[in-house]
């Protein structure tokens, strides 16, 4: 009987290119389109993203957070595309980095991918994960006092929300 746990992914173009260069990561099974998806730990995402950019992953399509579910970790995600001129479709991949729920921290890519300013805004907004290095990290959607993390999964709702005067 074979352990669902155990079973081995094989390694996409990416991940074997990031292994030939000594970049530490882990390959995670393809998502239903067959994108390659790539686990970095925070320490490791500024170096592994700005190797992805020199690679060719020009372009920073998305940005996004994923809590796993109360009490688990919350899930920084990057869904990169090397596009080009010569390629009828852009190759693609997409970079997980899993966080404690506790201390969610994670560097900023926006220096690599300028993108990522609004993106990592709305993550950090709507799940409380921290961008380190964001030029700009604050509440983008939430009134700058709101308290929690709208989108985590054991987030409780206020009974009301007292509107402040503008003025």
């Amino acid at each position: 009987m074979a352990d669902e746990e155990s079973k081995i992914v094989p390694a996409g173009q990416v991940s074997q290119w990031l292994t030939e260069n000594g970049f530490h990561h882990e390959s995670l099974a393809p998502d239903a389109n067959g994108v390659e998806i790539i686990k970095v730990d925070a320490d490791f995402l500024l170096p592994t993203a700005t190797a992805l950019y020199a690679y060719g992953f020009n372009y920073l399509q998305f940005q996004g957070g994923i809590d796993l579910g109360a009490g688990q970790e919350l899930v920084s995600v990057y869904h990169l595309l090397k596009v080009s001129d010569n390629a009828d479709k852009p190759e693609e991949v997409r970079v997980k980095v899993f966080l404690p729920r506790d201390n969610p921290t994670v560097p900023s890519v926006y220096w690599i991918w300028k993108t990522a300013d609004w993106q990592e805004r709305e993550s950090y907004d709507m799940l409380g994960i921290i961008y380190e290095g964001h030029p700009n990290l604050k509440r983008i959607l939430m009134p700058e006092d709101w308290v929690g993390w709208p989108l985590r999964k054991d987030y409780i709702s206020p009974d009301f929300y007292e509107l402040q005067d503008a003025y």
